[in-house]
């Protein structure tokens, strides 16, 4: 069983950066690729982004592509979100999410551990 808590959301302007933060628990973290999903008010849990256990490929939403970075430190059992020029549009709750499988990872049925969320809020 695999624990996930995410930190780092909070308020910023348009613009602006965030990092968000998730700690794992549980199981065997360089097995499992990674993944960042939100929740956008009104719309249904989206794929962000996310990071290969073996080869460290990460891959994007078009939507953020450029702005956003996935990246994890293996000895820390963390991955990290870094959002940058973040737009008003990026608010909702981010959540951290991990799998074992390496394929087809930007289906959110792929995914078997969840974390709590954190909330994301960019204002105009």
């Amino acid at each position: 069983q695999v624990q996930l808590v995410e930190s780092g959301g909070g308020l910023v302007q348009a613009g602006g950066s965030l990092r968000l933060s998730c700690s794992a628990s549980g199981g065997t973290f360089n097995d499992l690729t990674m993944g960042w999903f939100r929740q956008i008010p009104g719309k249904e849990r989206e794929f962000v982004a996310a990071i290969r256990r073996s080869i460290r490929s990460t891959g994007y939403t078009d939507s953020v592509k450029g702005r956003f970075t996935i990246s994890r430190e293996n000895a820390k059992k963390m991955v990290y979100l870094q959002m940058n020029s973040l737009k008003p549009e990026d608010t909702g709750v981010y959540y951290c999410a991990a799998t074992s499988f390496s394929t087809m990872i930007t289906r959110i049925d792929r995914y078997d551990y969840w974390g709590q969320g954190t909330q994301v809020t960019v204002s105009s």
